[in-house]
């Protein structure tokens, strides 16, 4: 009778040491993606951390994988800050009218609301000219939803955001210091 017990209690304890550790990998495997869509953008005020959106914005997420791999947005001022509305970077002539050297993306709007620290794409009045500059907003932008896509959300350091030099452009314009993705940053 203890043998039967004792063999069922270890068969028990073995289920559990096995759940146990498929879960532990999984949860390992799932934050290693989860690093491979967070961008870092770090402030002289703090890091500023981003989580990407490819399931509603792929070619958009990875436009910015593929700049901040490339360096493209260290050093780059933010050139429009609007009280209550948003901060705006990504143009490395710091005017609002550059961009990088690839091709404009075509739109992916959603439905996905612009709320405070949400992150999209900027562009000219054409729905199909995102480049490289992007958006934070400072507070609820409802009325851009449907207009403009969506790509990321501030998880971590809005209040670093909220700190961003304000003006249409800046007297001293605050920039990224460096962007990274977060698996490439270990």
């Amino acid at each position: 009778m203890h043998n039967k017990l004792f063999g069922k209690t270890m068969r028990k304890f073995l289920q559990l040491l096995v759940w146990s550790l498929i879960m532990t990998a999984s949860s390992a495997a799932s934050a290693e993606t989860d690093k491979e869509n967070l961008l870092y953008l770090d402030l002289d005020y703090g890091r500023v951390e981003i989580q990407l959106m490819p399931d509603i914005a792929p070619a958009h997420v990875e436009r910015i994988k593929t700049l901040t791999r490339k360096g493209f947005y260290d050093g780059v001022v933010w050139h429009r800050v609007i009280d209550g509305f948003m901060a705006q970077t990504g143009d490395p002539t710091g005017t609002g009218s550059g961009g990088s050297d690839l091709a404009d993306l075509k739109a992916e709007f959603t439905d996905t609301n612009f709320a405070r620290g949400v992150v999209g794409a900027a562009r000219t009045m054409s729905p199909d000219t995102a480049n490289s500059q992007f958006f934070i907003c400072l507070d609820d932008a409802g009325f851009l939803n449907g207009q403009y896509t969506v790509w990321g959300k501030v998880v971590e350091g809005m209040k670093y955001v909220d700190m961003i030099e304000k003006g249409e452009p800046p007297a001293n314009p605050d920039k990224i210091n460096k962007a990274t993705i977060a698996a490439d940053a270990e």
